[in-house]
């Protein structure tokens, strides 16, 4: 039976999903010989979503263009990396076309272009017909960036080593987050430089009793905010306001600038959203863990 074209189309253009994440702690635990740091975190997804929308063409090479930024369009952003990858892998003799909708903030602590890789993996392991599966696709994203098998792995992770080694965490707390962010681009690579580990840091270990609001609050920490609060204060007022809104616990996420706030109740993380959301700068989200 003929395929028709509209199945044809549909077979070579695909919209894809690629969420945030917020690092609910962040231990510094070291600096390895390599020049990378060891990490111990918890990490969740949340319901903050780039769209990616992939095509296969007959043209060869790469092409992304990211809208509503200013992102490199050509062949060294991540995305496009990650499809030349899948390309080689596969054998495949097509082109790819990658366009994205960002609505992730760029250097923002929030993962948006190791998310989008990611999503490039997966989107075209499909495509191509390649069918890898997790382990291969998580063993060549992190080739790519340390974020990106987080992103492949899809659960909420305890991660260790660059943040690769992955083990799936407790279950969590249904809760509310309110992110914010001010709008400052922070790089992750500046923040590791600044971080003057003079000391090996403590043992850090997979949390447990994550079910209820009081044990999330708890985990929460971030070693990196020691060099990025000195250099942007507003994220320690950040902090302070998402607490006076009803914030169970606010942290920083990542390298930041994003902070985020910790609520049970999704009328008071509702209003908190929109409440932060007027200051001139700032872009508020109010999220669900996904």
């Amino acid at each position: 039976m003929a395929i028709s074209p509209l199945l044809r189309f549909l077979a070579m253009n695909r919209t894809f999903l690629a969420p945030a994440k917020i690092n609910l702690c962040l231990h510094v635990l070291g600096k390895r010989p390599d020049g990378y740091h060891e990490l111990a975190m918890l990490m969740q997804r949340v319901s903050l979503y780039d769209t990616v929308h992939i095509a296969l063409v007959a043209e060869p090479g790469v092409r992304v263009v990211c809208k509503g930024v200013e992102l490199p369009s050509g062949g060294e952003n991540i995305a496009a990396r990650a499809a030349r990858r899948m390309l080689e892998l596969s054998g495949a003799d097509c082109g790819v076309e990658i366009s994205i909708d960002k609505s992730i903030p760029v250097a923002a602590g929030l993962g948006g272009g190791s998310s989008d890789a990611a999503t490039v993996l997966m989107g075209l392991d499909g495509m191509l017909a390649t069918a890898f599966g997790k382990k291969t696709l998580m063993a060549e994203g992190v080739k790519l960036g340390a974020d990106v098998p987080f992103f492949i792995f899809e659960e909420p992770a305890w991660a260790t080593g660059i943040g690769n080694r992955l083990e799936a965490a407790p279950p969590l707390a249904p809760l509310w987050y309110v992110l914010v962010n001010p709008g400052v681009p922070v790089a992750t690579a500046w923040v590791y430089q600044n971080l003057g580990l003079t000391s090996p840091g403590r043992v850090a270990r997979m949390p447990g009793f994550l079910e209820t609001t009081g044990g999330v609050v708890r985990l929460l920490h971030n070693d990196l905010e020691r060099v990025t609060i000195p250099r942007y204060p507003v994220i320690a007022a950040l902090k302070e306001r998402l607490v006076e809104l009803g914030a169970a616990g606010a942290l920083m996420s990542g390298s930041g600038p994003t902070v985020f706030g910790v609520f049970e109740d999704a009328g008071t993380a509702r209003t908190a959203c929109e409440e932060l959301a007027t200051v001139a700068g700032w872009r508020a989200f109010l999220v669900r863990p996904v």
